[in-house]
């Protein structure tokens, strides 16, 4: 069960950097969490779809997310009659709840979720970003792919590099983990089949013309029983690339000559998140959810039996969209994020609308339909709501009769006007003869305000620099005229 756990959950590399890397807990799918493009880590409940955590590294700018990866839950074996302690029960939620985070700087950070801190920090392993993490599925360790092209395992006990070796001549984008533990497929463009004992390469295959971004294995014991089962001899897995609109399933079998894929499902866009859903009955088919870049679900169910020529189609197209009802608005396609099959096979959980705040929502759908589009209303929910800003600078309340003083010289608010009165002129020099002006007349210019009579019972007005002046010159008042 653990292993069918950790295949169904390594769907999906997320190495398109158009969409944010996001993964289901391997525990029931009760948790799935996001990176945003800001580095913040946050993971979410499936059952009541409320924010359970949010982890933001110290250097979530200068190393930013690029992977996320789940542990698997490790069975605890007791007797029927002991209880469990409250310690024992926090240490066996912890490690279904520990998630490693790989970054762009080749560090790897293990967050647990339960204590909501950082528990281990993985360096010294890759010098470049990190495209991929698979866990162990007995948890003993873990294992990285880089862009500098190197696979690095990890020990989950000590967080130290237990190996390392080149996997491919370019950079490796995806990983996962054979059922029985012994095998691991890495890819770049071709896919390589590594036995994990001697780090050497089992088996090789065409691969894609692009970075291969979903790899994993679809069946746990191959279909037919002719021969003893080694492990790996027989068995299916499922490989999608960033710009490839199919999916290719390649079959590990003993003969060295088959390289090519033997089934090819068709979609509308690129995928970018893959899951399935493995029945132990031979005879029932397997049935697979394939988010793409145009945000639709597509479900395939296929039963695997050996080479088919013709590419396969899907069985159902899933979109969400608005009604646009509100407004006379033109209805608007939501974008599908992830989606995972629950235990009983045949309901899903849908993740759409944003990463920011996204929508979970468990659904039934009958696959007999060739296109669903269900109808959601989400703009309350999406909607920022934008907040006035708090000015601390209040404007005083100025009663009409008050006079402002402009700013700059101390008594007066008239500005100082060009130009002279009647029939004299500023422009070019005096000529000679022509009757000097006096001070008085050259003030009188300055402001006209100072010239108009004052009404009869009004005060007269000194709130401007020529009235002051005027004052100071016919009084020959010292004190006036040093203050002006």
């Amino acid at each position: 069960v653990a292993a069918r756990e950790a295949m169904a959950a390594g769907g999906g590399s997320e190495s398109d950097p158009l969409f944010p890397p996001r993964a289901f807990s391997s525990q029931s799918r009760a948790c799935v969490a996001f990176c945003s493009p800001d580095g913040h880590v946050r993971t979410w409940d499936t059952q009541s779809g409320r924010l359970r955590h949010e982890y933001v590294p110290s250097a979530h700018l200068s190393a930013t997310c690029t992977c996320l990866a789940w542990a698997p839950g490790r069975p605890v074996k007791e007797s029927p009659q002991r209880k469990k302690r409250k310690s024992e029960v926090v240490e066996s939620i912890g490690q279904c709840d520990l998630l490693a985070i790989g970054t762009t700087v080749g560090t790897i950070l293990l967050y647990s979720t339960v204590k909501g801190e950082l528990q281990s920090k993985l360096t010294g392993g890759h010098d470049s970003k990190v495209n991929c993490i698979r866990w162990h599925w007995d948890n003993s360790c873990l294992y990285s792919c880089s862009e500098d092209k190197n696979i690095v395992e990890w020990s989950s006990q000590t967080c130290k590099v237990k190996c390392k070796w080149k996997g491919d001549n370019a950079a490796v984008s995806c990983l996962c983990i054979s059922p029985d533990g012994k095998m691991l497929l890495s890819a770049g463009r071709t896919i390589k089949l590594w036995d994990l004992e001697t780090k050497e390469v089992y088996r090789q295959f065409t691969g894609h013309s692009t970075a291969v971004s979903s790899l994993m294995f679809i069946t746990e014991r191959p279909t037919s029983e002719s021969q003893p089962f080694d492990g790996i001899t027989g068995l299916y897995f499922l490989s999608g690339a960033v710009h490839d609109r199919f999916l290719s399933v390649w079959q590990v079998r003993s003969e060295r000559k088959e390289k090519s894929a033997v089934i090819s499902f068709t979609l509308t866009e690129a995928p970018v998140h893959v899951d399935l859903a493995v029945c132990e009955n031979k005879e029932e088919p397997v049935k697979l959810a394939v988010v793409c870049r145009d945000g639709q679900l597509h479900i395939f169910e296929s039963i695997l039996n050996g080479h088919c020529k013709k590419p396969l189609t899907s069985t159902s197209i899933v979109q969400i969209a608005t009604s646009g009802k509100d407004d006379n608005s033109v209805p608007t396609p939501i974008p599908i994020l992830a989606a995972a099959f629950c235990s009983d096979r045949q309901s899903l959980l849908l993740v759409y609308g944003s990463t920011l705040q996204p929508i979970i929502e468990q659904v039934s759908l009958k696959t007999t339909e060739p296109h669903v589009c269900l109808i959601r209303d989400i703009q309350n929910n999406l909607t920022l709501k934008m907040q006035t800003p708090v000015l601390k600078v209040k404007t005083p309340v100025v009663n009409s009769k008050v006079k402002t003083l402009v700013p700059g010289i101390p008594g007066h608010s008239a500005a100082v006007k060009s130009g002279l009165s009647g029939a004299q002129s500023s422009e070019g020099k005096r000529k000679p003869g022509d009757k000097e002006i006096s001070i008085e007349e050259r003030l009188g210019a300055m402001d006209i305000d100072s010239l108009k009579e004052i009404k009869k019972g009004g005060l007269p007005q000194t709130d401007n620099f020529a009235m002051l002046l005027v004052q100071g010159l016919e009084s020959h008042d010292k004190d006036i005229l040093n203050k002006v």
